[in-house]
């Protein structure tokens, strides 16, 4: 990933928020924002979307400000970031709707399950189904690799 001045402080920021956070397979949380904002990087997108995918967790999973966000991010950041946080009651045909309104929130959404779909390995066979089914009703007109990715982890879950 690209070190630039502003990707450094974004990372400090987001590792520190994260700290003591894990994953399912009991990796530190933040090698999924990490990841994420690899993903956007090998794509080509502008520092902005390194930056948001680096925080797209972040006002859902840990106690950091819109504030915050905003002054290490700014405006677009903190837009698609608040845009792919999950509110208490959401309604999920909204919540993606809204998503798909916003081209960083987009691309952001789709690295971002595109690593949790290649993450998935580490899950239980139900949790891999869930994931999966929620996958094809809502993210497979994402991108050609999302697709690929869900037929990887059906393979896996049917050769089990």
């Amino acid at each position: 990933m690209r070190e630039t001045e502003r990707i450094k402080a974004a990372l400090s920021f987001a590792e520190k928020k994260h700290e003591g956070q894990f994953r399912k397979g009991g990796d530190p949380y933040i090698t999924h924002p990490v990841a994420v904002a690899e993903i956007l990087d090998e794509k080509g997108f502008e520092e902005e979307y390194l930056i948001a995918g680096l925080f797209h967790d972040l006002l859902e999973d840990t106690d950091a400000s819109d504030e915050e966000i905003l002054k290490l991010g700014g405006p677009e950041v903190l837009q698609a970031v608040k845009l792919l946080t999950k509110e208490d009651g959401y309604v999920m045909a909204e919540y993606m709707a809204a998503i798909k309104s916003n081209d960083m929130a987009r691309e952001i959404k789709a690295a971002d399950r595109l690593h949790n779909l290649r993450s998935a390995v580490v899950a239980d066979d139900a949790f891999k189904r869930k994931y999966i089914k929620e996958t094809r009703e809502w993210y497979m007109d994402f991108n050609e690799e999302i697709r690929q990715a869900v037929e990887a982890l059906e393979k896996m879950v049917s050769d089990e």
